[in-house]
């Protein structure tokens, strides 16, 4: 039984990017963030991770502080490690560095009691690309109304 407490959710990403491929992996937090995170006031909008030395950060994710945190509170948008095998960071250095992909999260949620990050390999969407995924988006809606009216 596996149970999975979805926190955040970044649909935005799906609107913005291709996601080619997700994987699940662990974060660094501190003790306040945790509590933040359990009651939900966390941001994903205009977050991304990125490749320094060897390792993963996540910028941009905005973790409210908690309020009864006092002196213990973090910084709200601090980069945090990603924790990865190293044969998988070696491999989304090669397709970041090549292809023009980004790594961005699309949810964040606990996974067995642990904070887990879907993290995902997207290519950015132009503008004609939304314009088109908006259209056919459209058109299958039209295409459903249209068939829940005949009946």
């Amino acid at each position: 039984m596996n149970q999975i407490k979805v926190i955040s959710e970044n649909r935005r990403a799906r609107h913005d990017y291709f996601i080619e491929d997700t994987m699940e992996v662990g974060i660094v937090l501190q003790g306040t963030e945790v509590k933040s995170l359990r009651l939900g006031k966390v941001n994903l909008r205009d977050s991304f991770a990125r490749v320094e030395n060897g390792e993963i950060f996540l910028y941009g994710m905005h973790i409210s502080p908690y309020e009864q945190g006092n002196r213990y509170n973090h910084d709200p948008i601090r980069p945090r490690k990603l924790l990865l095998h190293k044969r998988e960071i070696r491999r989304l250095i090669g397709k970041t560095k090549e292809d023009g992909y980004t790594l961005v999260p699309t949810r964040l949620y606990f996974a067995r009691g642990k904070c887990k990050v879907e993290l995902a390999l997207a290519k950015g969407k132009k503008l004609y690309d939304k314009r088109d995924a908006a259209a056919k988006r459209d058109a299958t809606r039209r295409a459903q109304q249209a068939l829940g009216q005949e009946r």
